[in-house]
């Protein structure tokens, strides 16, 4: 759905003759995917995950909260790691290198055995992932603290890190179906030598702000004049040290970016529908800056 108003400050026509060629190249890219795709396939489908264990936790205002959390063969498994791996994960610097998919389905109101109201949200995991986590405690804490964090970030919640698994519940409410994708969000390629303008003056960074901080973003249209064939994104996050630490989430509209631990969080509409599949995300290292191409969607 595109947003309500078009906010036209973000479209920037006004690019120097020595910023052109960088974006021609992406442009370039980017139109050569677009022709070599023939066909289109659906971007989601609905499953049905199995239930698996319900957990308790609270909120910052002590509201009940309760988590299913569910199994599902069409979830893709998370790569091989040993207990020994993830032990050196976690002690790393950047532990978000290792990635759980997991599938969030949305809140619904819940009475729990006292018959008070309640929410419960629905993940769902890998089936073989979900064994795994079962039978070792380590990965077990380690899937609850990143469903824990994912629901937080994704609905705006602030939970407890004290939690218990229900013995005598495996799902709070009823099992209902999720929506997941088939085709992944575009890979964030880390690149070392800037290939991308610089920003320009107007879009300096402002002062300091609570965590986690809004960045400075802008986005260009190619063509300016008329309906456009692709949208440039540019965001500056000078605090990200590389691309692993960068959550993407790229609707038909919409940007939705996370920069962990908790360092910049944006989501803004786009004035323009994208072709998702189609769209690329490169991250300068040096200059610290995030690029977005994105093929609009012709009239």
């Amino acid at each position: 759905m595109m947003a309500s108003t078009t906010d036209q400050s973000l479209l920037s026509s006004e690019t120097a003759e020595d910023e052109e060629a960088p974006y021609r190249s992406l442009l370039l890219q980017a139109t050569q995917e677009m022709q070599g795709a023939i066909s289109r396939e659906p971007q989601s489908k609905q499953i049905r995950p199995q239930p698996g264990f319900c957990l308790k936790t609270r909120t910052s205002q002590n509201d009940k909260v309760f988590v299913n959390v569910c199994k599902s063969e069409h979830i893709p498994a998370p790569p091989e790691l040993s207990e020994q791996g993830l032990v050196s994960l976690l002690e790393s610097e950047d532990p978000s290198g290792y990635r759980v998919p997991i599938s969030l389905g949305e809140p619904h109101a819940e009475v729990d055995n006292s018959g008070n109201g309640c929410t419960a949200y629905d993940i769902a995991i890998n089936t073989s992932f979900f064994e795994k986590i079962q039978a070792n405690p380590l990965f077990m804490e380690f899937l609850v603290t990143v469903a824990l964090e994912g629901l937080e970030n994704k609905y705006g919640l602030e939970l407890s890190r004290e939690w218990r698994v229900l013995k005598n519940r495996k799902f709070m409410g009823l099992v209902m179906d999720q929506n997941i994708r088939t085709k992944s969000q575009p890979i964030i390629q880390e690149i070392d030598k800037s290939e991308a303008p610089k920003l320009s003056s107007e879009t300096r960074l402002s002062e300091p702000q609570s965590s986690p901080e809004v960045p400075v973003s802008r986005i260009l249209a190619e063509p300016a004049d008329g309906h456009p064939r692709f949208l440039v994104a540019e965001i500056a996050l000078p605090k990200v040290p590389s691309a692993r630490s960068l959550v993407l989430d790229l609707g038909e509209d919409r940007i939705v970016l996370w920069a962990r631990p908790s360092l910049y969080h944006l989501d803004i509409f786009l004035p323009y529908n994208v072709i998702q599949e189609e769209c690329g995300a490169q991250f300068q290292r040096n200059r610290k800056v995030l690029t977005l191409t994105m093929p609009v969607r012709p009239l």
